[in-house]
């Protein structure tokens, strides 16, 4: 069974209902709820995230291609700016790796 949404939901473009900003918590939920409807992928986590001027930039990685062991799984890193309101601003995919990669930070990004 399904809920239907009450008159008092929050609508996706307006996630922190007036107020001035998001907690880090509620920003990083919000970047990783869209970007998961965006790509269709799951998200594994959220690796690092900043306040900007605008907003947040969140880093989430993402379970892109599941392989046998799960130790060769296919993971990403995607960037995704979300302003105060929680609206996706911007996403891209920073980095491929696999599961076993030692070393995904750095400066070696590709």
């Amino acid at each position: 069974m399904t809920r239907e949404p009450a008159d008092d939901d929050p609508e996706p473009a307006d996630q922190f209902a007036g107020r001035a900003a998001a907690t880090p918590v509620e920003a990083a939920a919000a970047a990783t709820e869209q970007l998961r409807a965006l790509i269709a992928k799951e998200p594994e986590g959220t690796t690092s995230m900043a306040p900007t001027e605008d907003g947040w930039t969140v880093e989430i990685e993402v379970l892109e291609d599941r392989r046998i062991p799960s130790s060769s799984d296919m993971l990403a890193l995607y960037e995704v700016e979300i302003d105060m309101d929680g609206n996706l601003l911007a996403y891209h995919r920073t980095r491929r790796y696999s599961r076993g990669s030692a070393d995904i930070g750095g400066s070696g990004r590709s």
